[in-house]
């Protein structure tokens, strides 16, 4: 049995397709079908099942999936050991970050380069759900998400602020901030552009607006933070966002800010696999995060904070 063969079947797993997992693990298509099917008679089973096209792992497949996914992430977390021994850190660190959390994600990196200047990072923007489940297959080292009841209960937590949310409003209008609506209750009459229905932050605050009795006047949706600033800016709609992006948006810049009454606020920090030893670049993360005091630098930026 060789590393690369169980490589070869995370990267298949991953890609849904032998073609694509072919060409980036860097070899042809024939090759890593051999490979795969070597490991298949050498363990005695039949790992994927196969047709014109790949169909999936059978049941004893997925048992070996998970094997090889535990065994590539303890090499994984070797390699970085013996880095860390040298002192000199290196590896990337892959971190799952909930996507209004992806703009400040960068304080975070920011205090870790300047304790190991030579780590690398891969950052992905997921769901909550999906950081979850790629964290249990070893395909994420750390998350940046929301923490609740059910991460607490499986993950080594770390907890970094609370979210809070304000109203931004185009400077000067004659709704909203300028108007003195700071309230939910209030928010409905605006011309809204807020994030999609399929993520969690609107759920969170089309819960808060039901809440309030409130039917959200929503003119635009969509996926990007930047967008909704920039029509808030431009388009003279408002929005509902949380506060820790005023430590990345010129919140002065044809924008105001209120917080939003009565408050609503979720709790958010680093989580990783519970495990005897946490690897060390994750470590590293961890110990720069807990240096950190994201609370008091998010409230400072709120208006009469």
């Amino acid at each position: 049995m060789f590393i690369r063969q169980l490589d070869y079947l995370v990267t298949l797993a991953r890609e849904q397709h032998f073609a694509r997992a072919a060409e980036l693990c860097h070899v042809s298509q024939p090759a890593l079908s051999s490979a795969i099917r070597n490991l298949e008679a050498e363990l005695g089973l039949v790992i994927v099942r196969r047709g014109r096209r790949f169909l999936g792992f059978t049941e004893d497949g997925e048992r070996v999936l998970g094997w090889a996914r535990q065994t590539l992430a303890a090499l994984d977390h070797m390699r970085q050991d013996a880095s860390a021994a040298q002192v000199r850190l290196t590896g990337t660190l892959r971190i799952g970050v909930i996507p209004t959390t992806m703009p400040v994600v960068s304080l975070l990196l920011g205090a870790c380069r300047d304790a190991h200047p030579a780590m690398r990072y891969s950052l992905r923007s997921l769901s909550s759900d999906a950081i979850l489940r790629q964290l249990d297959d070893y395909e994420l080292d750390i998350g940046f998400t929301y923490l609740d009841d059910r991460v607490q209960a499986g993950f080594d937590v770390l907890p970094l602020y609370h979210e809070r949310y304000v109203l931004l409003s185009p400077a000067g209008s004659s709704e909203g901030v300028c108007a003195g609506v700071d309230r939910w209750d209030a928010v409905g009459a605006l011309p809204l552009c807020l994030l999609s229905n399929a993520m969690q932050n609107r759920q969170v605050i089309n819960a808060a607006f039901r809440r309030g009795g409130v039917q959200p006047s929503v003119v635009l949706e969509a996926d990007s933070l930047l967008a909704l600033y920039s029509h808030v800016q431009h388009a003279g709609l408002h929005s509902v966002l949380p506060h820790s992006l005023l430590s990345v948006l010129d919140a002065h810049d044809g924008v105001n800010a209120a917080l939003l009454l009565p408050e609503l606020t979720r709790e958010i920090g680093l989580i990783a696999r519970n495990q005897p030893s946490m690897p060390a670049l994750a470590a590293a993360m961890w110990r720069a995060a807990e240096q950190l005091d994201l609370q008091h630098t998010f409230d400072s930026l709120l208006p009469h904070a």
